[in-house]
Formats: C-alpha cells, structure tokens, sequence
C-alpha cells in the first residue's frame, strides 16, 4: 500500500516556496517572477514527492536528475532547494549578488547543491537532459531524468531536434515538463509563435503525452507516477499554469515574465500570500 499524499502540507509548501521567491526577487530588484511563482506547485511535488533525492547527499549516484532548461526562473528552483534542506534558506537573499552561488540562470559550476546542470541559453535543457537520460541507460543505472521546459522555448528548433532524438533511443526513463503558461517575454505565446496544437505535435514525434492542470497537486503527482508507468517512450507532462499564480496583479500578465516587485509591490503580494497560506493550513484541499 502506497502512503498517503498530505496534500495540505505540500499546498503550504508550495505556498512558502512563493514567498520566498518574493523575498529574493526584492533583494535582488530583478529576476523572472511569473514563471517562478506560476512553477512553485511543481517543484513541490517533485522535490517533495515525486524526485527521489537525499538533501544530505547530493551527488548520490542513485538520485534523480532534474534539468532545468527555463533556467531564469531558478528563483523557484533556489528556493525549493533551500525548503527541503540542500542549503539554508538564508543564502536566497543573496540571488543575483556578485559572487553568490545563486546567479541569476541556474549554474553548475558555483557548487550550489542540487544543481545538475548549468542553464542559460533557452532551448538547450532538453540535450542536456537526453545526455543523461542517454548515459542512464547505457550503464543500466536505477535514476530518472526530468526536464523542466518553457513552452516559449519550443519556439527552438533544436528543442525538436532533441525531442525526435529522444523518441528514437526510447529514452524511457526521461520526463520532460512543459511550463504551459502562454506567455513569453514578448507577449503570448500564441501571437509571437503560435505552438497548437502541442500535444498533437508531440505525440507525432513519439512521446507520450499527459495533460494536466499545472498548479493541481494531486494531477502533477498522478501525471509523475504514470510516466514512470509507459517504459515504451519518453514522456512529456503539459502542465497548464497560471503565470504569477498566488498574486493577483501578476497573474496572466506576460510583463511580469521578466520583471521583479519593487517594495510596494512585494509588500502587496506577500500580504496576499500569507492570508492565502492561513487559509491553507486550516482546511484539506
């Protein structure tokens, strides 16, 4: 019998997980907030769920690897990081500051734990990803790969490259996670390239593909599990979010895809999402 999900625990997880992010874009006075704030429900259920990984022990050969390619929004990333215990939550004031460990795209190379990969350059994730993924299964090793992607950075054409190339190795053990939120830094996706029919796209390519409400902790989790259930293909989650999700003047608003609160404004969304957090941990979703 599998135990239990506490799904108010993680919802107040995922919760602090979005003030936090707050609190380091304000330090820091620049840095992505819709994708980091619309994402905090995903990395809740990956780091404290669905990842098999060791706080403790970092580099264990065993962990799970996750890749993150929208690497800008690593504010969420740092975050999540720092509330299951890779490092002290004191450090993520320090985002973006010269010779912080936190820069401002998630890097390899600063000796952040928990960090695989080193990211920047949209579109480049999902390589990074197959190579281990690829690695994974040539040395017949016991870890999944997952990928966490922007759908503006489908807009690449070695995104596809990548996606075709993992369809032809039958990299099974590789789940990719598509921040559908439709809007990059130039406006909705929609109307700067439009990607529909995703799914369709996918599935043509040779992946399985899984739908799902994005900030619905119960249906990223279910999607998680039945990844790991189809060992035909890899798998890509297409997981509908809500850009700023948790402040009410970001949502949806692509201009916050790349812009950070000033004081007011911080003040304003944390206020929101500390009575949203009450109100969380005072009744079972």
């Amino acid at each position: 019998m599998s135990e239990q999900i506490n799904y108010q625990n993680l919802a107040v997880t995922a919760n602090n997980i979005r003030q936090e992010v707050i609190k380091m874009l304000l330090a820091a006075k620049s840095g992505h907030s819709a994708g980091s704030l619309g994402m905090a429900d995903v990395f809740t259920a990956l780091y404290f769920n669905l990842l098999k990984v060791d706080p403790k022990k970092p580099h264990w050969s065993e962990r799970d690897r996750l890749v993150l390619s929208n690497a800008h929004i690593c504010p969420v990333l740092y975050a999540t990081l720092a509330e299951r215990g890779f490092f002290s939550k004191k450090e993520l004031v320090t985002l973006r500051k010269l010779g912080s460990r936190l820069q401002g795209h998630s890097t390899f190379n600063h000796g952040l734990p928990g960090i695989e990969t080193s990211g920047g350059p949209l579109g480049q994730g999902l390589s990074q990803a197959i190579g281990l993924a690829l690695a994974r299964q040539l040395d017949k090793q016991d870890y999944w790969v997952y990928c966490l992607m922007s759908d503006g950075e489908l807009d690449e054409g070695q995104s596809w490259e990548a996606i075709m190339f993992a369809a032809k190795h039958k990299l099974t053990h590789l789940t990719a996670i598509v921040d559908r939120n439709n809007i990059q830094i130039g406006g909705p996706t929609e109307q700067v390239m439009p990607l529909e029919p995703l799914a369709d796209k996918w599935r043509a390519f040779g992946w399985q593909v899984i739908e799902i409400d994005g900030n619905n902790l119960g249906k990223i989790i279910e999607a998680g599990q039945q990844a790991k259930v189809n060992l035909k293909q890899p798998t890509v989650i297409l997981a509908k979010t809500i850009p700023g999700k948790g402040v009410s003047f970001m949502e949806n608003n692509y201009q916050w895809h790349g812009k950070a609160p000033n004081e007011v404004e911080a003040k304003k969304a944390l206020a929101e999402l500390q009575i949203l957090g009450k109100q969380l941990a005072g009744k079972f979703l």
